[in-house]
């Protein structure tokens, strides 16, 4: 069963965060918002948008941070979840892989180390100040 998605107008989303519309307007010019269109071309807002609202609302009225600066953080947000997504995927990846890993280990020689280990011991000399004969 397919999930309804509640949508709201650029009215009751103004109302319910106490801003005037031409603010929500703003954050779509500004590319803050984005909210999808209707068939007849009316903006609407899903409970994504209002989440993502709340964020910069927080941002602008508590940290008083400017609209340049909500553009960063939310672009820095979206880099840091899709860097996070990506780490998950890749140690599930190394969770299924790891019997694998630990096979190829056992046939690992110093000689493919990424660093060359030496064979040479460190044989530490102590030097004596020169002597000032003539």
């Amino acid at each position: 069963m397919k999930k309804r998605v509640r949508t709201y107008t650029i009215s009751a989303v103004a109302e319910m965060y106490e801003i005037h519309p031409q603010t929500l307007r703003l954050y779509e010019r500004e590319g803050l918002l984005l909210p999808s269109r209707s068939v007849g071309n009316t903006r609407v807002y899903e409970d994504a948008d209002l989440e993502r609202l709340e964020v910069i609302l927080s941002l602008t009225r508590e940290l008083g941070v400017n609209l340049a600066g909500v553009e960063i953080i939310l672009n820095m947000r979206a880099k840091m979840a899709q860097m996070q997504s990506e780490f998950e995927r890749f140690f599930e990846y190394l969770k299924t892989h790891a019997d694998e890993f630990s096979s190829q280990r056992s046939d690992f020689t110093s000689t493919e180390a990424l660093i060359p280990v030496s064979r040479f011991r460190i044989a530490r000399v102590s030097r004596t100040a020169p002597s000032n004969e003539s």
